[in-house]
């Protein structure tokens, strides 16, 4: 995903979470707010990085039990329990194993085990409410649905709350802008060099996902259906715009599904969508400029 257009502004670019970021702001931000910035990534990388053994999803995975929740436990998991009602399970916050099982896994191996079913019932299994967070039995949490978003939403607030006027926080595909409008390229996803659209984005989100991003083997990627285990091979791409980037994140992977329309729809969010037969979908409100 190309970004474009605006005047020259100060950039801070760095390297987190296993991607490159990047904040533009009228006036480069000072060591309080790039302190700020890389204290609320570590503890949300401290938090929910399967790829960590001392996080806390980790943690979990190896003991299961009662920890104290996280900040974003709340909002991350109601959300996906929406994605999961909308997709009929196809999303799931318990996928990691199923992941692991594809070569996906901590050491990054790539090496297929096979296909690995995620329980459907992870709401009887993890549960969170008064302040603490639950797993029942040991099980792999992967918040790849939406945690980038729900992170780069926490940069955003912070950096607002350094610099007043307009801002862009970009990781790498999930992209947030405050303030004046940014357009920004929608990379076709069988060729980096190409677009298959612009979209202009004001005040508001825009997150991307792409079948050709974190892909290995023979049909393998990161987008794996819950119920089956097997990579998604009907949808190649997905762009969504919402006032906050976990929605437009949690939107982008939903649209890999049936139900992702309905619920976009539910929550006043607006998309565009490429098949892996090259069709291009979008919702009725986008103002995406397509190239179609």
């Amino acid at each position: 995903m190309a970004m474009a257009s605006a005047p020259p502004r100060a950039s801070w670019r760095f390297e987190a979470i296993g991607t490159g970021w990047e904040i533009e702001t009228s006036t480069l931000l000072g060591s309080d707010a790039r302190n700020a910035i890389g204290a609320s990534i570590a503890a949300f990388d401290a938090a929910w990085s399967r790829f960590r053994p001392d996080s806390l999803v980790s943690q979990l995975a190896r003991d299961a039990g009662t920890v104290p929740a996280p900040v974003d436990a709340v909002d991350m998991l109601e959300a996906y329990g929406a994605l999961a009602d909308a997709t009929a399970g196809a999303v799931n916050p318990l996928i990691g194993a199923a992941l692991e099982s594809r070569g996906y896994d901590a050491a990054y191996s790539f090496i297929d085990r096979g296909p690995l079913a995620t329980p459907a019932d992870w709401r009887d299994r993890l549960t969170w409410t008064d302040g603490v967070l639950t797993l029942d039995q040991p099980a792999t949490i992967d918040v790849g649905a939406l945690g980038k978003g729900r992170l780069v939403d926490r940069v955003a607030e912070i950096v607002r709350s350094f610099v007043d006027d307009d801002i862009v926080v970009d990781a790498s595909g999930d992209l947030a802008v405050r303030g004046a409008g940014v357009r920004v390229g929608l990379e076709h996803p069988y060729d980096p060099k190409r677009a298959i659209g612009v979209w202009e984005v004001t005040d508001a989100a825009l997150c991307a996902s792409a079948v050709n991003r974190r892909a290995w083997g023979d049909g393998l990627h990161h987008v794996l259906d819950a119920r089956t285990g097997a990579p998604v091979h009907t949808v190649a791409a997905t762009w969504a715009v919402a006032g906050t980037a976990m929605r437009a994140d949690a939107i982008a992977t939903a649209l890999f599904f049936d139900g992702g329309e309905a619920l976009a729809a539910e929550w006043g969010v607006e998309w565009v969508r490429m098949t892996t037969d090259g069709r291009v979908e979008w919702s009725r409100g986008s103002k995406a400029e397509l190239f179609v």
